[in-house]
């Protein structure tokens, strides 16, 4: 089972992390860019420092940026990393995409799908000559006529999008290298795969032809009552994920968790939270729930739980290690790596 995590941010904190997870054995490292610092900046300086482990946008946010402009930044940083890089796509959601960045979060799958499209013409070298309803290249009634990027061409280099939605899941079947997901609950992955088979069939593909990156804080517990503390922990952060990462009414993290048999729950914990009441919100997270969505717990028990992860169908497990440290960090992600390098994948 191949191990990856997630960074945010820009700080040198960061950095070191990185440069030492890639001595500690970690195959990805994936950088989001959310509301905070670009990915492709934080990128090309992780090219410089790391020589071994794979560098992936998770995710650049499509609408922030034309495809062309996220196809230079992908080649740019493939070669830079001497052909390290994957490219992660997003559509984020209106909260950021109209909130920060002004851009009408309108047709969504559209946009995504014509970005994909577009980025893949740039890929393979050609002139990029494109008509849909959310990209035009060249600008219709313009004076421009199609060109080619003055860069090597590399029409292998992977793109994963990130999906929660059943209609993003299908694209993502259909026309991605691979899916970064997140809200995982393997007991639930119908939820998810049946969406990712559907497209996947569409395109007459197999599921061997789209990676599965799934992501979850690590943490390992001594005893009964330090996992039932990290826990309680954790439960706010649950919260703010059904009630808070979103509008009151376009949340794809509450209706992935709904999807997946927590509908009653997330519903009630998002009235709360939309409500003011984070508290109450927090509360009303069962710890069936926490542990159904992470790995907490003994060496034994983070080693079972990875087990079900691989047999649902993960061939990558995105980990976000625990600690308030960054040497505590990174004991904790050595620990997991160890554990989850020893189970050997069935996909």
């Amino acid at each position: 089972m191949r191990t990856a995590t997630t960074i945010e941010g820009s700080d040198r904190t960061s950095v070191d992390f990185v440069v030492e997870a890639e001595r500690l054995g970690l195959d990805e490292c994936w950088v989001a860019e959310a509301w905070g610092s670009d990915a492709p900046s934080v990128l090309g300086f992780l090219a410089a420092r790391t020589e071994r482990i794979r560098l992936g946008a998770g995710v650049v946010q499509v609408g922030t940026r034309s495809p062309v402009a996220v196809a230079q930044a992908a080649l740019t940083l493939d070669a830079l990393s001497g052909g390290r890089f994957a490219l992660g796509l997003g559509s984020s959601g209106p909260g950021v995409i109209e909130g920060l960045h002004g851009v009408p979060f309108a047709r969504p799958l559209t946009r995504m799908r014509e970005t994909i499209e577009v980025v893949r013409q740039a890929f393979a070298g050609g002139k990029i000559a494109y008509e849909g309803r959310t990209v035009a290249i060249p600008l219709p009634g313009g004076e421009g006529r199609p060109m080619r990027l003055s860069m090597p061409a590399n029409p292998d280099l992977p793109i994963y999008v990130a999906s929660l939605s059943p209609r993003m899941l299908e694209l993502t079947g259909e026309l991605a290298d691979g899916w970064l997901g997140t809200s995982f609950v393997p007991e639930g992955a119908a939820a998810y795969f049946d969406h990712l088979d559907a497209g996947i069939a569409r395109a007459g593909r197999t599921r061997a032809d789209l990676t599965v990156c799934q992501g979850a804080e690590v943490a390992f517990a001594e005893d009964e009552a330090e996992l039932t503390s990290m826990v309680a922990a954790r439960r706010r952060g649950l919260a703010f994920s059904l009630g808070g990462m979103g509008t009151a009414t376009t949340n794809f993290y509450h209706d992935a968790y709904a999807r997946q048999g927590f509908s009653e729950i997330a519903d009630a914990a998002r009235e709360r939270w939309q409500a003011g009441d984070h508290e109450g919100a927090a509360a009303l997270v069962p710890d069936e729930m926490v542990l159904a969505t992470t790995l907490l717990g003994t060496e034994e028990m983070v080693r079972e739980r990875l087990r079900v992860w691989r047999d649902a169908g993960v061939d990558t497990v995105r980990l976000y290690p625990a600690g308030d440290t960054l040497d505590e960090r990174l004991t904790t992600l050595g620990r997991a790596i160890e554990v989850a390098s020893g189970l050997v994948s069935t996909h």
